[in-house]
């Protein structure tokens, strides 16, 4: 193979791999929120929040977390944050996560919760008040304000 064939076969090679995609880098995203809520055999809460992503993008999102069980009750949740694991586009974190949970506060309270949607995940932190006891399942809906 002569000298020439063998610099057009190196820039061919590099030319095809740059032309590939990068896989895409786990972003660190976090969340941070306030939500109130009540609770009568069906559950409702809302709130609103901000996603920040270690990219230096952010998104502001309503939060809506409903469902059923027997549980009853009102709270609040102040200055709640949230990790999210599985993020490659700040996109990625809207949708609804599948929950499930078990309460029992009365007064101030502290609580933590994962919810997951396929690859995503969201590890939830929170502290209020309220009174609230009982099993309750449903989903945990971000979306974009």
């Amino acid at each position: 193979m002569s000298t020439m064939n063998i610099r057009h076969l190196i820039v061919a090679s590099a030319l095809s791999l740059a032309a590939l995609p990068a896989a895409a880098a786990d972003l660190s995203c976090s969340l941070s929120f306030s939500m109130t809520g009540w609770s009568a055999i069906y559950k409702h809460s809302t709130g609103t929040g901000t996603v920040r992503c270690s990219n230096g993008q952010t998104l502001p999102v309503k939060i809506e977390a409903k469902g059923g069980g027997l549980t009853f009750g009102k709270s609040r949740i102040d200055n709640g944050t949230g990790r999210f694991a599985g993020v490659r586009s700040i996109r990625d974190v809207l949708g609804g996560y599948a929950t499930g949970e078990a309460n029992a506060a009365a007064g101030k309270a502290a609580k933590a919760q994962v919810v997951t949607k396929g690859p995503v995940s969201l590890a939830l932190a929170g502290k209020g008040e309220g009174v609230e006891l009982g099993i309750s399942f449903g989903s945990f809906i971000i979306s974009e304000r």
